[in-house]
């Protein structure tokens, strides 16, 4: 395999390199935190999220917000022991949309762990 000329490439022979199927809405380590937490229950609070994630309260806001223009998560607010509450819940296109993310970062970690040949120069 070589990286240019006539010879075959990666590209030709596998497909694209499994970052062209990385989501940069996703990808980004704040709102990726914010799909896995969400995930993980039916919904989860703003203040769990802002500890879990190490964020500022406007840091966590924007991330939010960026997801729920995207539709990959809903933002309920509203009261618990009467006291305001936000609470995120992933939609179906966000647990689609993590779900796709996942598969690509295990197909690059999988491309990292199979032995294979090194890209080379043309002719080689």
């Amino acid at each position: 395999m070589s990286v240019g000329g006539s010879a075959a490439t990666w590209d030709d022979e596998e497909g694209l390199h499994p970052t062209q199927s990385l989501d940069d809405t996703v990808h980004q380590r704040v709102r990726l935190g914010i799909l896995t937490v969400a995930r993980e229950a039916d919904r989860v609070e703003f203040g769990f999220l802002k500890k879990q994630l190490a964020v500022t309260d406007g840091n966590l806001s924007r991330h939010l917000r960026v997801l729920e223009e995207s539709h990959l998560i809903t933002v309920e607010k509203g009261y618990a022991a009467r006291r305001p509450r936000t609470w995120i819940a992933l939609t179906r296109e966000g647990t689609q949309a993590l779900d796709a993310e996942l598969r690509a970062l295990r197909a690059l970690v999988l491309r990292l762990e199979s032995p294979h040949p090194a890209p080379g120069p043309p002719g080689t």
